[in-house]
């Protein structure tokens, strides 16, 4: 029988803790976070890669915390802008930017890009790490194209200008069931958890 284990999603992004519980809901695992324990520090995002910087997050977070620890980064890559904003899509617009303040920069910068040309993609790393150091990476990622204009209600980030075709609609405009099957988050996730699962067995 599976112990069911403490583990620690490592962001501050209310969005992403909850998809992730969402994902995570049906495992023998009781989900934590940074605020609930009490970890202020903040890991910095040297890496030239989203595996690098989740890696680098999880392996810190664990240390911090001597829990298990799942941490994530994941940004948008537009081929138009030679692969920007990548592992800055957070931190595109200036440090004390919002979603829309990052969002609305990129649409500028696109602004004389043709229709055919606004290829784009969601990446996501998620690493999971141990006290001790044992690290285990799954990625995933989701193809679709940067819109003229925000569309939706739903999500965050850059949701609500990345058109998928496959739904006919913006990320931000699927319902949060539709987004958990398709996003670069939910596919890097499902690989996850399967990893997950097997280091819960002691594989």
């Amino acid at each position: 029988m599976t112990v069911r284990r403490k583990l620690l999603i490592a962001t501050r992004n209310a969005g992403k803790l909850h998809e992730y519980c969402q994902l995570l809901a049906d495992l023998p695992v009781e989900v934590t976070s940074l605020e609930e324990e009490g970890i202020t520090e903040q890991v910095e995002e040297s890496g030239q890669s989203f595996v690098e910087n989740a890696v680098q997050k999880a392996v810190e977070y664990a240390r911090l915390s001597g829990l298990w620890t799942w941490a994530d980064d994941s940004g948008l890559e537009v081929d138009a802008l030679g692969g920007e904003p990548g592992v800055r899509s957070a931190r595109y617009a200036g440090p004390n930017a919002n979603d829309e303040d990052r969002y609305r920069l990129l649409l500028q910068r696109m602004r004389d890009v043709p229709r055919g040309q606004r290829s784009a993609r969601f990446r996501c790393a998620i690493a999971i790490a141990t006290p001790d150091g044992r690290v285990e990476v799954a990625e995933g990622s989701c193809e679709g194209k940067i819109t003229l204009s925000p569309r939706g209600e739903y999500g965050f980030g850059y949701d609500p200008v990345f058109y998928v075709p496959e739904y006919g609609r913006t990320m931000a405009e699927l319902l949060p069931e539709e987004k958990n099957k398709i996003s670069h988050r939910a596919r890097a996730a499902r690989v996850a958890r399967e990893i997950l699962c097997r280091m819960l067995d002691g594989g």
